[in-house]
């Protein structure tokens, strides 16, 4: 069995991963959150609890108290909705179609050679950055970096003979606390903006922002974001990890001409396939395009459904052609097999899935969550903080809401109405408000077992230990968490004392 060197975890992030790995397993705390939510609903229904808010999505006042799971509608709405709440999970759909792919070219061997041939080009000294950066940069592809690079940084760091989990939480930090920054703009800026964009229009603003509001802000923090997981990493992460004694052992011998061949043939496919996305994608009448509201062909749509099927092709080609050329994938039933070795490795996963998609469901269905943001809301908004401390404020607000309430489109679907109207009458512009909320909405991501793909994190730990559990990711993530909010509040007052632009023609105050 594997095991990790506890000897010099010390304090708080020690108690944490007692307390939480002496919980059951992670399927059965779901069960128990999803038995806690039906009764908290009644309570709360019970009460008669009610919130209103402007919903910038319904473009509409909406009125709201907690559906009572506890009830026959909500008993028919437990049984109808099961098979459904599992097969529209989110994640489910996006990490089994990657790992088709995936496990193609880990079957193959292409992804071991790889990493060899990388670790021998990439100075031992920068591998952290590396993989914090190639985390916060896979964010351009929503959340492709969670199936993908968090279990790559995990394997870059056994190669290197360091610990697995400091790579996978490495990645993870870089993936998902910095999920709002990157040197390139994503999916989640014009997501955000065109929310903004509703709630101005709400409140009678003729004022509208770009996808680009954030785009300077976004690219410092990227840079402060690497530094900072890097040393977290580094300096905590891995010293309260100790020594690595697991079973997992990476392949250290050296790349053969056979495999340097086919990394060359991988390397040449690769090539192909990205020149054939170009065509299909970049050009003005691509094929992968297609109309918005307004008729104009944009690729929006494959962005957020095809990526996935792509990134499979992605692995799956290079693979298929790695293992043709060193003789491991003979024929198609090769090719097979790597895929259903592949799906042998996930079933635990499905499991922890089905029971986290309930629970997930249920608190939606509950309407919980909306209370909680809209009375966070309140609260904020009548403190009376005005200027730096409201802004500081909001972003903790956001941070604490975001534990509970994982969608960013959604939260800010009902705080933005409420907020931007607010901080444009104190002469803060909604550029700097959608900034804000950018940065408590990322930093909480890896704490809070409601994220998507947290159950996905505490099965990929298992693999190089398997003693692991929630507090073991949990006590792991909390340093990065503490350090990148602290940071981006300090980053985001000095942007505000010397005013800088927070994007093209985006400024601190209107």
């Amino acid at each position: 069995m594997a095991k990790t060197n506890n000897k010099d975890k010390k304090g708080v992030l020690k108690t944490i991963e007692v307390v939480g790995n002496a919980l059951p397993h992670p399927a059965i705390i779901f069960v128990i959150l999803s038995v806690a939510v039906v009764i908290i609903s009644y309570i709360v229904s019970l009460i008669g609890t009610q919130v209103t808010y402007y919903d910038a999505k319904q473009a509409a006042d909406v009125t709201i108290g907690a559906e009572n799971l506890f009830s026959a509608a909500g008993l028919r709405y437990i049984f109808n909705s099961a098979t459904s709440n599992f097969t529209g999970f989110a994640p489910l759909g996006t990490v089994l179609v990657a790992m088709l792919g995936v496990g193609v070219a880990e079957w193959s061997g292409l992804i071991s050679t790889a990493l060899k041939k990388l670790l021998t080009n990439v100075p031992a000294r920068l591998l952290t950055a590396v993989v914090v950066f190639s985390g916060i940069m896979s964010n351009v592809a929503s959340d492709a970096g969670y199936v993908v690079v968090i279990p790559l940084g995990a394997i870059m760091f056994a190669g290197a003979g360091r610990h697995p989990i400091a790579g996978l939480a490495a990645a993870f930090a870089g993936v998902s606390a910095g999920f709002s920054a990157n040197l390139l703009i994503g999916t989640l800026d014009p997501l955000l903006g065109g929310i903004t964009n509703a709630a101005l229009e709400a409140a009678g603003s003729t004022v509208q922002v770009l996808p680009t509001a954030n785009y300077y802000f976004m690219v410092a923090s990227t840079f402060l974001l690497t530094f900072l997981g890097t040393i977290v990493t580094e300096k905590i992460v891995e010293k309260n990890l100790g020594a690595y004694h697991g079973d997992f052992e990476p392949n250290k011998e050296k790349i053969t001409d056979i495999e340097n061949r086919g990394l060359r043939n991988a390397g040449i496919s690769l090539l192909i396939f990205a020149v054939i996305m170009l065509i299909l994608t970049v050009p003005e009448n691509a094929l992968l395009k297609a109309p918005n509201a307004d008729g104009d062909l944009v690729i929006t749509e494959f962005l957020s459904k095809g990526l996935i099927f792509m990134i499979l092709l992605v692995f799956m080609i290079p693979g298929y052609v790695y293992g043709k050329t060193v003789g491991k994938i003979k024929n198609t039933n090769d090719l097979v097999e790597s895929m259903t070795d592949a799906m042998k490795s996930m079933g635990g996963y499905l499991v922890l899935a089905f029971f986290a998609a309930q629970f997930v469901s249920y608190f939606g269905k509950s309407n919980l969550g909306t209370i909680l943001s809209v009375k966070g809301a309140e609260f904020l908004e009548g403190i009376g903080f005005t200027g730096l401390p409201l802004i500081l404020g909001f972003i903790v607000i956001s941070a604490f809401l975001n534990l509970f309430m994982g969608s960013a489109s959604a939260k800010w679907a009902i705080m933005a109405p409420i907020f931007v109207p607010m901080m444009m009458r104190l002469g803060l512009s909604p550029e700097l408000t959608q900034a804000a909320y950018r940065i408590g909405d990322s930093t909480t991501n890896i704490i809070s077992p409601l994220m998507s793909y947290f159950a996905m994190i505490v099965v990929f730990a298992k693999k190089y230990d398997k003693e692991s559990g929630i507090g073991t990711i949990i006590a792991t993530m909390v340093p990065y968490t503490l350090v990148f909010l602290a940071g981006w509040v300090v980053m985001m007052i000095i942007w505000y004392v010397a005013n800088l632009p927070l994007g093209p023609g985006a400024f601190i105050h209107i």
